[in-house]
């Protein structure tokens, strides 16, 4: 019974939000939640800094990602310490991987790429979970099995993943191609749900001058195909079959990468084959390597109740509070845009 109901709210949830975000988000009014004067000019006016709804939606994804494999690790049994330090030191090189790797690919200082950033989590999770064995963490001598934490790790990617597409229609980033350049019949197929951005201040509009034209909705699909393989994998490892989850999130998510980039027309990089194409292929054969590595799936049946015992307490729920605070600042001051601002009373109601 408590399955069927996660399942149902995960399921809900993740449809009620695609159809708010594909909605709402694309228009001009979504992009900057807030803005802060830092200065004033010498005509009056302040200039300030823009707080973006790229970064509340970030945050949000961040956070039920992080939550979802807080909860899922608990059902399988692991430490809640173990899962906390495995959580936050893969966080601790993915944050920062996401600028450092979009700055060497794209030879950008103020971007973000959410696939280098996977790229470096997967390369370097299976260790991350090897490190956290070596030490002494309160969990009796009891390891975390590599297994079932990597197929937790893989579904709240690939929900977190869906979730933060949101993100990018908010601020007009990883947009698809027009449907004008588009085959004929793929161009009718997706006219119903193409997307249509408004807002100078959007990359769709400052990089390509796509503003206000019908594109592919790319970003739609891939909240769409992940949160699907977020949902079936789930289904698998709460049956106990933790490989089967972990190479379908993966490779699902990253073979999606792999055929997205060519239905997409903001940069990549260069080439006709992205550095982030080959990060897909790379991740799934380096998946299928570690599966075999750490071979044989434990038998014990994850419990859910278990898994929300441990997330339903003072330290995680700190914890998951202070990551939103953190992923809102660092990707929600906006560096690429900037606001004027002026103040004045209104006299009739003094």
């Amino acid at each position: 019974m408590t399955q069927t109901i996660f399942m149902s709210a995960l399921a809900a949830f993740s449809a009620l939000y695609l159809c708010w975000g594909m909605k709402t988000l694309p228009k001009e009014r979504w992009q900057i939640a807030a803005a802060v004067p830092l200065h004033k000019g010498g005509d009056g006016s302040w200039a300030g800094i823009n707080l973006t709804w790229y970064g509340i939606l970030t945050a949000n994804a961040y956070l039920v990602a992080s939550s979802l494999a807080l909860v899922l690790m608990g059902a399988a049994g692991i430490a809640l310490w173990a899962v906390i330090a495995v959580v936050v030191l893969l966080l601790a090189f993915c944050v920062p991987a996401s600028s450092l790797v979009a700055r060497i690919v794209e030879k950008k200082q103020n971007t973000f790429t959410v696939g280098g950033a996977v790229f470096v989590g997967t390369l370097l999770a299976p260790w991350i979970i090897v490190l956290v064995n070596q030490i002494p963490l309160g969990d009796r001598g009891v390891g975390v099995p590599p297994l079932p934490a990597l197929a937790a790790i893989s579904i709240a990617y690939a929900f977190g993943e869906g979730l933060g597409r949101l993100a990018c229609v908010s601020f007009g980033c990883c947009y698809g191609k027009p449907l004008s350049a588009c085959h004929p019949r793929v161009a009718r197929i997706f006219a119903p749900i193409a997307l249509t951005f408004t807002g100078k201040t959007k990359k769709i509009a400052y990089a390509s001058s796509l503003d206000g034209i019908k594109v592919l909705p790319v970003q739609g699909a891939t909240y769409l195909l992940y949160c699907a393989a977020g949902l079936v994998s789930t289904l698998l490892y709460l049956r106990a079959q933790y490989s089967a989850a972990f190479l379908l999130a993966l490779c699902v998510t990253q073979g999606w990468r792999v055929i997205s980039e060519f239905f997409r027309d903001d940069h990549r990089g260069i080439g006709r084959f992205s550095a982030y194409q080959v990060m897909g292929l790379v991740s799934i054969c380096y998946g299928f390597w570690v599966v075999r590595h750490f071979r044989g799936d434990p038998s014990t049946l994850p419990e859910l109740a278990q898994g929300f015992a441990s997330l339903w307490s003072p330290a995680p729920l700190l914890l998951l509070q202070l990551l939103w605070v953190v992923i809102f600042i660092y990707t929600g001051l906006s560096r690429v845009t900037a606001a004027t601002m002026s103040f004045h009373v209104n006299a009739e109601k003094v």
